[in-house]
């Protein structure tokens, strides 16, 4: 029995994968197109330009420049102020990660709450289904993006109100 050729799965799903990159900036910022989830492995691996970083913090619509946002990406509002004296120096692996995490977590967000602002305000927000913790301290450790993800994906599913 022969088995099917089965296509390669982007990122996060669909159009996630679009959506991810341009909060990053677009390919304009990313300088080029991502196609795939190994496109994004290879973009992280070389470190995300530091102009990607400030795309996404400066087309946040809520969340201003707080400390959860600086344990979200990873990097203090004093490093990122630093960076912009090196802006041609990528973000290191685990920033580069970090600001894609945060990107792609807002993506979803944004899917489930229908508007980036009220994603933006449900991640400032305690939520019930995290032992009312606001999702965006969560972020700043894997165990924590994991419950994010989680609770995400319950909301979506319609598991918690």
């Amino acid at each position: 029995m022969a088995l099917a050729a089965k296509a390669p799965t982007p990122a996060a799903g669909g159009g996630e994968l679009q959506k991810i990159e341009t909060l990053l900036g677009g390919s304009r910022v990313l300088a080029h197109h991502l196609t795939n989830a190994l496109d994004a492995h290879e973009l992280l691996l070389r470190g995300l330009p530091a102009s990607a970083l400030d795309h996404l913090v400066g087309n946040l619509v809520f969340i201003g420049k707080t400390e959860s946002l600086e344990k979200a990406v990873g990097m203090s509002l004093r490093t990122w102020q630093r960076r912009k004296e090196t802006p041609n120096k990528p973000l290191s692996q685990e920033q580069s990660g970090r600001a894609w995490k945060f990107a792609e977590i807002l993506v979803k967000a944004t899917d489930i709450f229908g508007s980036q602002a009220e994603a933006e305000q449900w991640l400032e927000r305690p939520a019930v289904g995290l032992d009312q913790r606001r999702p965006i301290d969560l972020l700043g450790t894997p165990p924590g993006v994991e419950l994010v993800e989680d609770h995400l994906d319950r909301l979506e599913y319609g598991i918690y109100a």
